[in-house]
């Protein structure tokens, strides 16, 4: 900036290049001193002026700074491309390439087509880039006519344009081409191995990429950072610790731990592994991290479903300036939606927004899974509807969050609608659909769907889907015509079959049949807690306690450790809680307890009666089983919500069991005495608590 005296204003002076005297061969003065349009146009004139233009070399070199060098410049280079006399093989290819790279594939295909036709003879550079172009446009017709092409010219044995063409295959589709390919080239350089790992890779074909590599070691042939980074991926997703740790080892020994892709790949595939600690000490000896190692160690926690510290790492990324990219928000959504932590995800949400990130499938969909998970149906179906593309999964998770929230009679409206716009359901939609029919008792509706899936649809109906036929009848109190259906499954009933019809039975008190289940889950495999816990609550509820004792002394002498304990979540202010049941040393222990007490004493004065049988059945006084179920984990998350938040602020609850009776019960009555809208989310379902009622009409 310059200033003028007297007063004048001051004007921004732009600098100009000035070229004192044209080289003879101005080729580093175009690739080099050319930095903005306005250089490249003083040259672009001064060789008009001389007719230096007409000298091929020099009108290419001011070609390649408009296609490649300068950005936002590839109509400059077009129009001097069209301005040529006869181009050339090189003119054509910097076009060609420059394309390409600048995601116009098509019409660098269709440039190529001009070539052919115009006479001009194409090179191997040639061939890679309209290959390249191909496989961007996964053209697999014209790719063919390009290999035809390169075999008419000559250039069937060029390893550099081969590798291309295994690219280009892999890219469409056709591994086995792009094999053949392979296996018959005169000489394989490791570009050839990486070209065809790479092809593996980008079709998900773990187990060829681990193979390739242990014949390319075998064959004691060389290899680079690229092909480890791609056998790193594949042993992640195979589970292959043995080879990942051995390639681990060679990073570490030779130096290789600067390469920020190669470390990326180690953390990932470590976590994939299930040695997810053993990622995060790698990440944490990181000198640099860029989003994808940050989204590596957060995916890695959240698929070993350690979400807190996937969300706790989200907080550090944020605190590092680190910019999340959709790979990130799809993990922490996952884990927001596992967690309930509304206000994590909702930041999300609105960071896409401000941020104006492409809402794609992918996003889209764990954004509505998110806010179903979460109880927040209205904002489901608003992403949604503002989503540009939807898929089967997108209106599978729709439809799994209205069921899940008791909104049965939408979900399957909403069913209708999808084969109304002609997307067809897969096995995972009928689940959701038959979770719709269960959660709100539309027994006529399922027995319907389910004839119509293989029917209609063509799907074989598949366990999980007659494990639901079994707890919809169950559920509706239809115990025989269960058991009966069971009996004439066109498959074997698994163990989870048979825990479904037991669990049905305790609602129904039907011992008899409860105990024929639990036989035959231990026929088919060695019962878990659960199992006795089901039979021993069965006994209770018919009034059969000696009985109940007597399985619970049975769990004692097998040494069946009851494995789960309740478990309930609520997040205020960003900050998750967790409360176990009867934990006495929970956070702020002396506070909850005490609020616990005052508000069961609040709500047995509006006429709550604790239901003493969801009691430890070790209390054998009634005051110690009436403390039992009050220090249920839920009960004392809502406690700790109603001291912690103002007045009418709605409590979000998720708990890692099905809710119990007297939970139930409680929980309506503290939303009506308390004036609070509570949501639950229990292993099953959601209930939402407002006013004294609950959305699943007590029918879960």
């Amino acid at each position: 900036m310059v200033s003028t005296s007297h007063g004048s204003p001051a004007k921004s002076l732009t600098a100009i290049t000035v070229i004192p005297q044209f080289p003879q061969n101005p080729k580093t003065l175009i690739l080099h001193k050319c930095k903005t349009s306005r250089d490249l146009n003083q040259v672009h004139a001064h060789l008009i002026k001389t007719r230096l233009l007409l000298n091929p070399s020099i009108s290419e070199n001011l070609l390649e700074s408009a296609a490649l060098i300068l950005p936002n410049a590839m109509d400059y280079a077009l129009s001097i491309f069209r301005n040529l006399e006869q181009p050339d093989a090189l003119a054509y290819n910097i076009i060609i390439r420059s394309l390409t790279f600048k995601q116009s594939p098509l019409n660098a295909l269709a440039l190529f087509i001009e070539m052919v036709g115009n006479s001009a003879l194409p090179d191997e550079f040639t061939f890679s880039s309209v290959l390249k172009a191909c496989s961007r446009l996964r053209a697999l017709r014209e790719g063919e006519q390009v290999h035809a092409y390169i075999v008419k010219c000559g250039f069937k044995a060029n390893g550099f344009v081969l590798n291309t063409l295994i690219h280009m295959y892999a890219s469409c589709g056709e591994l086995e081409v792009a094999r053949q390919v392979f296996d018959d080239l005169p000489e394989r350089n490791v570009m050839s191995w990486n070209s065809m790992m790479a092809g593996y890779v980008k079709n998900e074909r773990w187990g060829e990429v681990v193979e390739l590599f242990q014949r390319l070691l075998e064959l004691d042939i060389g290899f680079d950072e690229v092909t480890l980074i791609s056998v790193l991926t594949a042993c992640g997703r195979v589970a292959n610790l043995e080879l990942g740790e051995w390639i681990g080892e060679y990073v570490r020994a030779n130096g290789l731990k600067g390469n920020i892709a190669m470390v990326t790949t180690l953390v990932d595939m470590y976590a994939k592994c299930g040695r997810v600690d053993k990622a995060r000490r790698i990440f944490d000896r990181m000198d640099r991290r860029d989003v994808v190692s940050w989204s590596a160690m957060i995916s890695g926690y959240s698929q070993a479903n350690r979400c807190r510290e996937a969300i706790d790492l989200f907080h550090d990324m944020q605190k590092a300036n680190v910019d999340p990219n959709e790979v990130t928000m799809v993990s922490v959504l996952y884990c927001c939606g596992v967690l309930g932590a509304l206000d994590t995800g909702k930041w999300v949400d609105f960071y896409i927004k401000k941020k104006k990130m492409k809402l794609t499938v992918t996003l889209g969909t764990a954004l509505i899974d998110f806010y179903a998970k979460c109880g927040c149906m209205d904002d489901s179906v608003e992403v949604f509807d503002r989503m540009p593309s939807v898929n089967v999964f997108s209106w599978t998770a729709l439809i799994q969050g209205l069921a899940s929230n008791g909104q049965g009679k939408r979900a399957l409206e909403y069913f209708n609608l999808m084969q109304e716009k002609n997307i067809k359901p897969n096995d995972v939609t009928f689940i959701a659909v038959f979770s719709a029919c269960r959660h709100a008792g539309l027994v006529n509706e399922a027995r319907n769907l389910f004839a119509s899936m293989s029917k209609d649809f063509g799907i074989e109906p598949r366990i999980e889907h007659y494990g639901s036929m079994v707890d919809i009848l169950g559920r509706a109190g239809l115990i025989e015509e269960a058991y009966q259906f069971v009996r004439n499954m066109r498959i074997q009933p698994n163990a989870v079959v048979w825990r479904t019809l037991l669990a049905s039975c305790r609602a129904m008190k039907n011992v008899e049949m409860g105990e024929e289940a639990l036989q035959q889950i231990i026929r088919l495999e060695t019962p878990h807690s659960g199992d006795y816990i089901l039979l021993s609550n069965i006994y209770a509820s018919a009034g059969r306690r000696e009985d109940a004792l007597r399985v619970r002394n049975q769990m004692r002498e097998n040494r069946i450790k009851k494995v789960a304990s309740g478990c309930s979540v609520i997040q205020l202010d960003g900050v998750i809680y967790e409360f176990f049941a009867e934990n006495m040393v929970c956070p702020h222990s002396e506070e909850v307890y005490n609020a616990t007490h005052d508000m069961m004493k609040q709500i047995e004065a509006a006429g709550y009666v604790p239901n003493t049988a969801d009691g430890r059945l070790d209390a054998e006084e009634d005051d110690m089983q009436q403390t039992s179920v009050s220090h249920h984990s839920e009960k004392l998350a809502i406690a700790f919500g109603l001291i912690r938040t103002r007045p009418g602020t709605t409590l979000r609850i998720s708990k890692n069991l099905r809710v119990c009776t007297d939970c139930h019960n409680a929980t309506k009555m503290i939303s009506k005495v308390f004036n609070r809208e509570i949501i639950v989310r229990d292993w099953n379902r959601f209930h939402h608590f407002k006013e004294g009622s609950c959305s699943c009409n007590d029918y879960w």
